[in-house]
């Protein structure tokens, strides 16, 4: 088989991560819906840390991003990097940067989620366990539905002490605590786990509501696997 055609087949995506949590949900996703692409991880673990003692994005944060873009996208010299994933739901206008910045596409960890929720209904629980993540999600879901011509109803949820739960190794106690924090949210065409981390809440979460669930990693992926055949 040629390189060209062993690249078709295998193409490399750079995924980037501000928390070790997100690593596991994004390659079982690969695992399932995409084995055949090859996937290379980057890990800055100190971002969310530092975002949150900021108290909100600066500049050089922002650089730091574009850095770490950059060195996704270089690649290894026998595969070229397609596309880079970040799974890192807080930093929104950071990752608009790298975008603006770099010739391959770059996509935010939620859109792709959004879009697929976005076309259940206009009903919408947005979950999350970072609480920095809560405003600017809820506002890029709101820009998106505008874009798209859509009206949108966003109840926020943020699920408190999961995060606390699963860094403790305390799984059963994360995925409790998004269901306790769901409970309570009224009707909706569709429940978003708005962080990477969430994901595995999916099937605890799924037999108590009458909607669809919708992750992160899963519409992320579908999502590249999408943009990589139609290129």
């Amino acid at each position: 088989m040629s390189e060209t055609g062993a690249e078709a087949k295998s193409p490399r995506i750079a995924l980037i991560h501000a928390l070790e949590d997100s690593v596991a949900p994004i390659r079982d996703a690969f695992a399932r819906l995409w084995p055949q692409a090859q996937t290379a991880d980057i890990l800055d673990a100190s971002l969310s840390a530092d975002l949150a003692a900021a108290g909100g994005l600066d500049q050089a944060m922002i650089n730091r991003f574009v850095t770490l873009g950059r060195y996704a996208a270089r690649g290894t010299g026998h595969h070229d990097t397609r596309a880079v994933l970040f799974t890192c739901s807080a930093f929104g206008p950071a990752i608009d940067a790298v975008r603006a910045d770099l010739p391959i596409p770059v996509m935010r960890p939620n859109e792709a989620a959004f879009a697929d929720a976005l076309e259940l209904g206009q009903r919408i629980a947005l979950v999350v366990t970072f609480p920095p993540s809560l405003p600017a999600l809820t506002r890029e879901m709101e820009e998106m539905a505008a874009a798209r011509g859509r009206s949108v109803e966003i109840t926020p949820i943020l699920a408190k002490g999961a995060l606390g739960a699963l860094k403790a190794g305390d799984g059963a106690g994360h995925d409790d605590a998004v269901r306790r924090a769901c409970a309570g949210m009224g009707a909706q065409d569709a429940v978003v786990l708005g962080q990477f981390s969430l994901a595995r809440a999916a099937r605890v979460l799924e037999p108590h509501v009458d909607c669809p669930v919708v992750t992160t990693p899963d519409s992320a992926v579908r999502a590249l696997r999408r943009l990589i055949h139609a290129a």
